[in-house]
């Protein structure tokens, strides 16, 4: 019989979807990937493809001798995604956030009546981005789809029910700008409550309890052990805060070292503080509470980075700007030698300026010509490693109420200032902390804190997944290297200046 000593983590992210399967020591022995898109639901609305994702689990994991060494399955998912069960199984299809609902002029007014973000700390987003206008489109669009609801629960506890057979709800993903939860009360929104939606989830449970053993006759199909044991699982971007804060009972204290920030990058681009306080959120910038595991107050900044990032690119490699012999910083130096800005916002589903239309600065001048042509690969992966340095910046000011964050002139808030004791510590991870321009620009805009990157090979949202089901080790983080970036305060306060959008 094999010994049952690995994990597996489930990782849904927006883009992609993994397998991981981790030893006791927490290194990974064998992972598994495929691109996670959309599919179009039997009522006609983009969807989650709960089925296609399910289906390459089984296949794959039927196919992975490691998988019968499995002692405990976790999952880690993206939030604003909502799960409505029936008496057999899926009641209807889990809508996709970026789905452009719309509510009529009467419902959007009562809806947006019932969203008080004093109460929720969850702005107004667009599309799907808050959970609760996904309930108020399917009931009043759907109601013979929503008459079939018998339970709700978050998109994490859905793969577990799924596996294990028991229903539940988890703080991290509720509190993740839904309007469904009030974070100051732990408890159901009012609107939650008003609107019925409330006693449909099932009960809330912490993200690192056992739920039981795999069903077994999922063990069978998936070719998993029926003695492993199912945790509760998580919010991706609360997995990766996880691991840095806590150990694994309510009760754990909070971080009491330096002012904290984590910036986690993918698709989304999400820095929370612990420990900032909630009286800075700003509602129309994308500035928002998330909940921890524990379920307390994390105040957030969020920006689309990932997508930001690609249409900067314009069709460069992100490594472009990392050519061989090219020394630490130079395609840096060179944009702010030019000087060459990117003013945001090239995405408009989040984030602070997501109301405004981005554009590329030359010398002052806009660049009317596409991206590709009027600027080398080099200068684009430079430029978006820039750009995203900077909104980071920007937005850790903001969350740490670092004067200047919102872009005035005359108190620029950026290099040279971010040394205030808000800045205290930043540690990335995603993709960014693997970009080399991104970290120089980062901890040139902030020179008073610390940043460092996380050492481990593995990203933060399955490592944080995984250290709930077991004691997390300290994580090992590297600090980043101060190269000297001449004029980046100036650069970063023209960038400001042209944040007014005069």
């Amino acid at each position: 019989m094999d010994a049952l000593d690995l994990t597996l983590v489930i990782d849904i992210g927006k883009s992609n979807a993994k397998l991981l399967l981790f030893d006791a020591d927490g290194a990974v022995l064998e992972q598994h990937s495929r691109a996670n898109a959309s599919v179009t639901a039997a009522l006609g609305y983009p969807a989650l493809d709960v089925q296609g994702l399910a289906q390459w689990m089984q296949t794959t994991l039927r196919g992975c001798a490691n998988a019968r060494r499995c002692g405990h399955v976790i999952a880690s998912t993206h939030g604003a995604a909502l799960v409505a069960l029936d008496g057999a199984g899926l009641a209807w299809e889990p809508l996709d956030y970026e789905f452009e609902l719309a509510l009529d002029g009467a419902a959007a007014q009562v809806f947006a009546a019932g969203c008080d973000f004093r109460e929720t700390l969850s702005p107004d987003l667009p599309g799907g981005l808050n959970a609760a206008r996904q309930l108020w489109w399917l009931q009043n669009t759907h109601p013979a789809a929503w008459r079939r609801t018998r339970c709700l629960m978050p998109y994490a506890q859905y793969w577990a029910w799924l596996l294990s057979g028991v229903a539940s709800s988890e703080r991290s993903a509720l509190g993740c700008h839904s309007h469904l939860w009030n974070p100051h009360r732990g408890t159901f929104s009012s609107l939650a409550v008003a609107r019925g939606w409330a006693p449909l989830f099932a009960p809330l449970r912490w993200a690192h309890e056992r739920l039981g053993p795999v069903r077994a006759d999922v063990a069978q199909q998936w070719g998993l052990p029926p003695a492993a044991q199912v945790h509760v699982g998580v919010h991706d971007s609360n997995a990766c805060l996880a691991r840095y804060l806590y150990l694994l009972r309510p009760d754990r204290q909070r971080h009491s070292g330096p002012a904290l920030t984590l910036v986690t990058s993918g698709t989304w681009t999400v820095l929370m503080a612990p420990g900032a306080s909630a009286r800075h959120l700003v509602a129309h910038q994308d500035m928002l509470a998330n909940v921890d595991v524990m379920g307390r107050i994390t105040p957030t900044a969020r920006f689309m980075g990932g997508r930001e990032f690609a249409c900067l690119l314009d069709g460069a490699s992100a490594d472009a700007a990392d050519a061989a012999g090219v020394a630490d910083g130079a395609d840096l130096q060179a944009l702010i030698d030019g000087p060459l800005h990117a003013v945001p916002s090239f995405a408009s589903q989040g984030g602070p300026f997501a109301a405004h239309q981005g554009f590329v600065l030359r010398q002052g001048q806009r660049l009317t010509t596409p991206l590709a042509q009027a600027l080398t690969a080099r200068q684009r992966a430079a430029l978006a490693a820039m750009y995203c340095a900077q909104m980071s910046c920007w937005s850790i000011c903001a969350l740490w109420n670092v004067p200047g964050a919102a872009g005035t002139p005359d108190v620029p808030g950026a290099a040279g200032t971010a040394d205030a004791p808000g800045a205290g510590t930043v540690i990335v991870e995603g993709p960014l902390a693997r970009n080399r321009n991104y970290l120089l620009a980062l901890q040139a805009l902030l020179p008073g804190a610390a940043c460092h990157t996380n050492a481990d090979s593995v990203e933060g949202t399955a490592k944080g997944a995984w250290g709930l089901v077991h004691v997390a080790h300290a994580a090992l983080l590297e600090p980043l290297a101060r190269v000297p970036l001449p004029g980046i305060a100036a650069y970063h306060q023209h960038w400001l200046q042209a944040l007014n959008f005069s």
